[in-house]
């Protein structure tokens, strides 16, 4: 799947997205090696803590189903009924990203590629423990 497929999937998904607090939603969409895609979207909650993220949501998934080898994420969000604009994974997306993906996973924002390494370039891993 090319990167543009990869982003305009995250901004389809991005409809079914759970946001009555913030009015902001989020898509994803994580291509997995084996050529499936996982999506998932932000969910909200009135406990704001107990939100979820997009990524998360699409890599849970994906490890839910016994996935553990991920080429790219896109991510599309935005103000709900707006265009998506520039949004990038939060701190601890790219941390938990971090723990199933190498650096060089392909990060697809709007604004073009990126790796999760240059998102996220000291992440905490195993061999820090």
């Amino acid at each position: 799947m090319q990167h543009h497929e990869l982003f305009a999937l995250a901004e389809r998904t991005r409809e079914n997205a759970y946001a009555p607090y913030s009015h902001y939603t989020v898509g994803a969409a994580l291509l997995c090696a084996s050529g499936k895609v996982y999506t998932g979207v932000n969910i909200e909650n009135a406990s704001f803590g107990a939100t979820n993220c997009a990524e998360r949501t699409a890599l849970f998934s994906a490890v839910a189903a016994g996935e553990r080898d991920f080429v790219a994420i896109a991510v599309a969000g935005g103000r709900q009924g707006e265009a998506s604009g520039d949004c990038t994974p939060c701190g601890i997306c790219r941390q938990v990203l971090a723990e199933f993906a190498d650096p060089d996973l392909a990060v697809i924002l709007k604004d073009g590629t990126h790796t999760l390494g240059e998102l996220l370039p000291l992440s905490f891993t195993e061999s820090k423990l």
